[in-house]
């Protein structure tokens, strides 16, 4: 996700010398490039244009302090600028009514459907809430299977009517439901078409009007670029909807929705999906977003995603079999599984400053832990247990088992041992157990 952007961008800036003050000679040809990089990346042109010279008519004249250069300067101002292009806050919903009703809109294979058991599965492992998904596609069969399947899944109830033609009366007879059923939240997920029509249009503000919703939301596929807000914009003119859903932003996208949209229709990006999985949805938060376009990671979301996993009560035992040189295999497998939980690996290497950058041309495949995974469990109960017994003859039936070579279990036991002595080292520094501590307390 914005690769491609990122490295243009900080090309751009490189381009500005001097010292002491921006002048109109020396920011006019980053300005160019940055406006070239922005059209690129399938920025929309009036976009791209208010947004460069926004940026001269704030740098024009800035005095630079001495431990600051000019293009550290304009890489400030760059950055204020596209969190403001973005909406500049993150926007919550506003679920005022009992039960709040939310109205899911887009065009087919925007990622609706997934996005709208996504949404269900944050609401209710979040925020607490019991939501119910409406199946109110009345044209794909496949559609109601696929929510039913994703409501499985998560734990949450799906209302559908399939021999009902009715999309209307579907979607008050869900609400009727969840009133009876004490459900808070109700998402109804409607038709998509390949194009847009009036049929569609007409049909969606029908359902609008008869439920009233406290939210209408807009699905967009991000790949999908100029396209996205071009449909973006249609779509509001006739529904008005209260914010943007951008998916498939882990995709090979090059940003340019996400940059023009909130210009374009005036509505805020309210969620991102970054995966398949049903964990892979994330608030929109401009500022975060600019620090990524720029370069710069992004180290709040990503501790937040790994305090989600975070169990206190975990931490505290492990912390305490590390002291004792006691952490084995079992704890190993453990830890893996919740970092899969977080998301998929190449979308985490790229929250940590720098390093997404270092490793653009790397590729991270989300099966890398598979290996590690086939061979602690081909380990017996015993083995996980008790590292320091998994002799020649063991590691050689450890490496059938799992279909892997005897040189990469070595490999695997020597990786473990030497950061079981490293966590060791780690929780006998005192320093170190205090900052645990407080880190514990603030949870607390």
């Amino acid at each position: 996700m914005f690769e491609n952007l990122s490295e243009r961008l900080e090309r751009s800036f490189k381009l500005l010398k001097g010292e002491g003050r921006i002048s109109e000679i020396n920011v006019a040809e980053t300005l160019k490039d940055v406006r070239r990089a922005l059209l690129d990346a399938d920025v929309n042109y009036k976009v791209a244009k208010q947004f460069t010279d926004t940026v001269k008519e704030k740098a024009l004249g800035q005095n630079v302090l001495t431990a600051v250069k000019p293009s550290q300067l304009m890489v400030k101002i760059a950055h204020d600028e596209l969190a403001l292009l973005m909406g500049g806050k993150t926007e919550e919903l506003a679920l005022t009514s009992k039960p709040a009703v939310i109205l899911m809109s887009g065009l087919q294979g925007s990622g609706k459907t997934t996005f709208s058991g996504k949404l269900a599965n944050m609401l209710k492992t979040k925020k607490g809430k019991q939501p119910l998904l409406v199946a109110d596609d009345i044209y794909r069969p496949a559609a109601i299977e696929q929510l039913r399947v994703l409501g499985e899944q998560i734990g949450v109830p799906v209302y559908s009517e399939p021999d009902s033609k009715d999309p209307v009366k579907i979607a008050l007879n869900a609400i009727a439901q969840a009133k009876r059923d004490g459900q808070d939240v109700v998402i109804i997920d409607t038709a998509g078409r390949l194009a847009i029509d009036q049929q569609m249009m007409a049909e969606i503000s029908n359902i609008r009007k008869a439920v009233n919703p406290d939210e209408v939301l807009f699905v967009v596929d991000a790949m999908t670029g100029q396209d996205a807000v071009n449909t973006a914009k249609e779509f509001n003119d006739q529904l008005n909807f209260n914010g943007v859903v951008l998916t498939k932003l882990d995709g090979d996208t090059r940003g340019g929705a996400a940059l023009s949209i909130r210009t374009v229709v005036d509505k805020p990006i309210k969620f991102v999906g970054t995966g398949e999985k049903m964990e892979a949805i994330d608030p929109f938060h401009p500022e975060r977003m600019a620090d990524r376009i720029l370069g710069m990671g992004d180290i709040v979301s990503l501790v937040e995603r790994a305090q989600e996993q975070y169990d206190e009560a975990e931490a505290e035992r492990l912390q305490k079999k590390i002291a004792k040189n006691q952490f084995d295999f079992n704890d190993y497998l453990s830890q893996i599984q919740q970092i899969k939980k977080m998301g998929n690996l190449k979308d985490l290497v790229s929250m940590i400053p720098g390093i997404g950058k270092a490793m653009k041309d790397t590729e991270i495949d989300d099966n890398a832990f598979k290996g590690i995974e086939s061979m602690i469990h081909s380990m017996t109960p015993y083995e996980r247990s008790n590292p320091a017994m998994i002799n020649q003859s063991r590691r050689q039936r450890i490496a059938s088992g799992s279909g892997t070579t005897i040189q990469e279990v070595n490999r695997l036991i020597k990786q473990f041992d030497e950061m079981r002595k490293m966590m060791k080292t780690v929780t006998q520094n005192k320093n170190a157990q205090r900052m645990m501590q407080g880190m514990m307390q603030r949870r607390k």
